[in-house]
């Protein structure tokens, strides 16, 4: 059970969604446990096995998730993760890397790292993910995407491009916070030039509904019709208690009705403005935000 973290967080990695993922981690134990005890006894490796078949089954669920995607209604956001430690830890004592190569940890959950990822072919992401990010060898990626070591190098490295490429030099987290804060404030105050103020001329808003609740079902483009478009919400929703919270890591803010958290913000800042704005209101992704003591 000791691998179950590190499963965890390498298949929520993999499918942008918590859910998917532990019913991976589910359908992985299931087949360790229907094999004998001779056929367990003869794995050298337990872990390294069961990370095997969970990324195995992750590959083929991302072949299919294009499928699912497009009868999706509206936009589709990967599922955001409360500030738990446990989903962030990386691989404990993970072997010492190149900094300059790897991405780190805690980024690799954020979600404008996550949308690229969407952006990616199953197994380009696979291959990015196992090495970059959890470390293991071509040799290794090889075996589970069934491909040579060196078309998994070149997967990795094409991915690794669109992460760049897609990238604005990070906002340190202090400055994030504070930005956030601020649109927060001018958000409950409807100024609408404030909001202006924050928003990239050309930032971006997508919502996640769904199609369980309302949301808008495109992207909607550019700093005044984000302005607007988020004063009316807050004067269609007065009941609304907006609190900031860390999102996938990064500073966001989540909305409340009755104590039930109904939405959830991240943001991606470059600079000292917003460039994109996810929100995610679709019940089944907030699942993690309305159990427990939140903190």
């Amino acid at each position: 059970m000791s691998e179950r973290r590190q499963l965890i967080n390498l298949a929520y990695r993999l499918l942008g969604s918590l859910a998917d993922a532990e019913d991976v981690v589910q359908e992985t134990y299931a087949r360790w446990y229907a094999m004998s005890r001779q056929q367990q006894d003869a794995i050298e490796s337990p872990g390294g096995w069961l990370t095997t078949v969970a990324s195995r089954i992750c590959l083929d669920l991302l072949g299919s998730a294009r499928a699912r995607r497009e009868r999706y209604v509206g936009e589709w956001i990967p599922e955001p993760l409360p500030d738990r430690t446990e989903w962030i830890s990386g691989r404990p004592g993970g072997t010492v890397v190149d900094p300059a190569e790897r991405v780190t940890l805690d980024e690799s959950i954020n979600m404008a790292f996550l949308v690229v990822l969407e952006s990616m072919t199953p197994a380009e992401r696979v291959a990015f993910i196992l090495h970059d990010v959890f470390c293991h060898s071509f040799a290794e990626v090889a075996e589970i995407v069934g491909r040579t070591p060196a078309a998994c190098r070149q997967l990795a490295s094409s991915a690794r491009r669109r992460i760049r490429t897609s990238q604005a030099p990070a906002t340190p987290a202090a400055r994030q916070a504070g930005i956030v804060r601020d649109f927060k404030q001018a958000w409950q105050a409807k100024d609408i030039a404030a909001l202006i103020s924050l928003l990239d001329p050309d930032a971006t808003a997508i919502a996640d509904g769904g199609g369980l609740v309302s949301a808008v079902l495109h992207p909607i483009v550019g700093s005044e019709h984000i302005a607007r478009y988020a004063v009316e919400i807050a004067g269609l929703a007065t009941d609304l208690m907006i609190l900031e919270r860390m999102v996938n890591g990064q500073p966001g803010l989540i909305a409340q009705q009755d104590g039930v958290t109904v939405m959830v913000m991240a943001f991606d800042v470059a600079g000292d403005r917003i460039k994109h704005i996810w929100a995610v209101r679709n019940p089944d992704k907030l699942r993690p935000w309305t159990v427990g003591p939140q903190h």
